[in-house]
């Protein structure tokens, strides 16, 4: 059974940063590309940043050069450090793991950012 666990949100101040991290089960880790996606109320979801097994990564433009992901493969986690954080970074993210044949989600966790 396939399992992506995600943890590391919560509530911060504008400014500041957290840490997530997804661990994944029940997949070949390296066989997948992973990925971070947010979903603010009444938007849709968007792809916030991506990290393939060899580890090319990519980054949507509202978060470059302020959000970083990289892979522990030794561990089946993908993390997203989030510096800088803005109010509009608000949403409920979600850990994804894509082997193009196959595509899972974890259950999300929610960033707020709010002084």
């Amino acid at each position: 059974q396939v399992q992506l666990v995600e943890s590391g949100g919560g509530l911060v101040q504008p400014g500041g940063s957290l840490r997530l991290s997804c661990a994944a089960s029940g997949i070949i880790f390296r066989f997948y590309a992973m990925g971070w996606y947010r979903q603010a109320p009444g938007k849709q979801r968007e792809l916030v940043a991506t990290i393939t097994s060899g580890g090319s990564t990519n980054y949507a433009d509202s978060v470059k050069g302020r959000f970083t992901i990289s892979n522990d493969n030794a561990r089946n986690t993908v993390r997203l450090q989030m510096n800088s954080l803005k109010p509009e970074d608000t949403a409920v993210y979600y850990c994804n793991a894509d082997s193009r044949s196959y595509i899972y989600w974890g259950q999300g966790t929610q960033v707020t950012v709010s002084s």
